[in-house]
């Protein structure tokens, strides 16, 4: 079940909070999101979302609890679809203007080679989580792809899966390097998940775009 059981006393900023509970209800509906908050036990924001301010008052475990609940409603496969578009979403829907990556729209930025926009790009994502939640992120750069890890996930808070479940990360990273790049789309993998055992959750991001 998706309720949440035990606080992490991490937070997200309850602005950024605000924009992934509205990005749901733009992938899902007022009605679908309303139905995944009662089932996370998440009553408290329908028609009530956080504030928009970057204090950090929406707990780890909450945002666990709505991702167990898309897939305790939809099931896996369907859960993980919608967890996918509600991070593009977010991104989309506001975390491009925010802090380290508002100045990505800048001509002196799209005109930059590909290969500069992700290797200040992906940092720049990283850095917004580090800086306003109680997420730490880093990126590693390999021959072939990058490594973002998560090191305080908000995901897989309490959670064990024999799986990777950081699909709105996923998402989040696939909709943010879109718009780094002025329009690639990039193959994203998450290949650890604290969930499942592993220390960290870890995406590779390759840096050949698709297609």
């Amino acid at each position: 079940m998706s309720q949440v059981k035990e606080l992490s006393g991490l937070y997200y900023p309850n602005k950024i909070a605000r924009i992934f509970l509205m990005a749901m209800e733009d992938v899902m509906g007022k009605n679908g999101l309303n139905a995944i908050l009662n089932l996370a036990g998440l009553q408290q924001y329908i028609d009530n979302y956080p504030p928009d301010n970057l204090e950090r008052q929406f707990d780890f475990a909450h945002f666990t609890a709505l991702q167990v609940a898309l897939e305790d409603m939809y099931g896996p496969r369907g859960g993980r679809g919608l967890a996918l578009r509600a991070g593009r979403a977010c991104f989309a829907q506001g975390l491009k203007n925010f802090g380290a990556l508002a100045g990505a729209g800048d001509l002196a930025f799209r005109v930059l080679p590909l290969s500069a926009k992700l290797r200040m790009g992906l940092p720049a994502m990283a850095t917004i989580f580090t800086n306003f939640s109680d997420q730490l992120s880093v990126v590693e750069e390999h021959d072939d792809h990058y490594a973002y890890i998560i090191k305080r996930c908000p995901l897989c808070w309490g959670r064990t899966s024999d799986k990777p479940v950081g699909h709105a990360a996923v998402g989040l990273l696939q909709e943010g390097l879109r718009w780094v790049s002025g329009g690639h789309e990039f193959r994203v993998v998450e290949t650890e998940c604290k969930a499942k055992g592993d220390e960290h959750g870890v995406f590779v991001v390759f840096k050949e775009p698709i297609g």
